[in-house]
């Protein structure tokens, strides 16, 4: 029978085979480069080496990387860096002796050490810090709606997607009481945990004070008070909030500073009039309930602003005239094909580049 150590040593020689099976290593290495200069180096910095020539460049880019890398260390690790770094660059044999005994220590292999235990404990951090995350993952995905809404006479296809392990945008299904379905989609400003968790404060807010509004409008300066009342200054979210009826061609929403929706019938798509403010600018908002009558097969598609911010490699936007026609040319096909047919052209457009915001979409179609 194997030992464990041969069965971990089997292991490890899996693990690096079917990693060097997966290839797309210059693609990899490229982004891990280019999201650590963006998280390490500020813009400013990020500006100055792009009007160095390529040796300059790379040298500049090496310093204020590890420069960078030295202020985010906490003052014991930072000590034990510089202390590795020193060793590594004086490189020489040190001998201790006396009559007995002689001792010869190598400061090279000193300062590997320092240098390796505080990678090793930065890595400590991020992996706990990933478990936590994901946790927080697993529990934003429960509060997501388990199916599509079911609604007679109209097909609802919901997706959302985060740009980090959590995010900030909102998508909800609420019962609001009768046959009536409220369909909800917001973003919090900014991503990650801060995001994460105002976005779920919002969703109880707007569960708990949906069913007791019939005004839409009403609905939406209650849930504006609260929410400036309890976060944060300078933070605030905007948010869409439809409400359906069974077998009815009508539409109420409110829009709280969230980006207009598209409306498709037969004769192309139109982009809706603005809304309101976002929910916490101001502590009193005025809000107004807009109706939209649809067309049978007409759709009404409502999206966060990282599905048209979305950027390539030029900087270019993937915009709203993109999002419309392919809602045009796809718009005889089954609501869910049509939703992944959005999401994948939005994937090829950006390519390599990072996506650097959720994406939420809700598609509502008569029909």
């Amino acid at each position: 029978m194997a030992s464990n150590e041969s069965l971990s040593e089997q292991k490890i020689f899996r693990t690096l085979k079917g990693d060097l099976r997966a290839g797309g290593f210059r693609k990899s290495i490229r982004t891990e480069f280019r999201e650590l200069k963006e998280f390490m180096l500020n813009e400013q910095g990020r500006k100055r080496l792009g009007q160095m020539g390529w040796w300059r460049r790379w040298f500049f880019t090496g310093w204020w990387l590890l420069k960078s890398l030295f202020f985010k260390l906490s003052p014991v690790r930072r000590i034990i860096f510089t202390a590795g770094i020193f060793f590594l660059l004086i490189a020489r044999s040190i001998t201790f002796s006396s009559d007995e005994v002689q001792v010869r220590a190598d400061t090279q292999s000193f300062g590997v050490i320092c240098v390796l235990f505080v990678l090793l404990l930065e890595l400590k951090d991020k992996l706990i810090a990933r478990e936590e995350l994901e946790a927080g993952r697993a529990v934003q995905q429960a509060l997501m709606p388990e199916t599509n809404p079911q609604v007679e006479g109209w097909s609802i296809w919901l997706f959302s997607r985060s740009a980090n392990e959590v995010g900030g945008d909102l998508i909800d299904c609420v019962e609001v009481g009768g046959e009536k379905v409220g369909i909800v989609l917001g973003d919090v400003a900014g991503k990650g945990l801060r995001a994460a968790l105002l976005m779920a404060k919002l969703q109880a807010m707007i569960r708990a004070i949906a069913p007791d509004y019939s005004s839409l409008s009403q609905m939406a300066m209650k849930l504006n008070s609260s929410f400036y009342r309890d976060i944060m200054k300078n933070m605030f979210a905007s948010v869409v909030y439809c409400e359906l009826v069974p077998n009815n061609g009508r539409i109420r929403f409110v829009n709280a500073g969230h980006p207009p929706p598209i409306i498709v019938d037969t004769k192309g798509y139109n982009v809706h009039v603005k809304g309101g403010p976002a929910l916490g600018l101001m502590q009193t908002a005025t809000y107004h309930e807009e109706q939209l009558s649809v067309q049978w097969g007409g759709i009404v598609c409502i999206y966060s602003d990282g599905v048209t911010e979305a950027q390539n490699s030029a900087g270019e936007f993937f915009g709203v005239s993109r999002v419309g026609d392919l809602l045009i040319q796809c718009r005889d096909l089954p609501l869910d094909r049509l939703g992944t047919t959005i999401v994948a052209q939005i994937d090829q457009f950006v390519g390599e580049e990072k996506c650097r915001d959720d994406v939420s979409i809700a598609l509502i179609k008569r029909g």
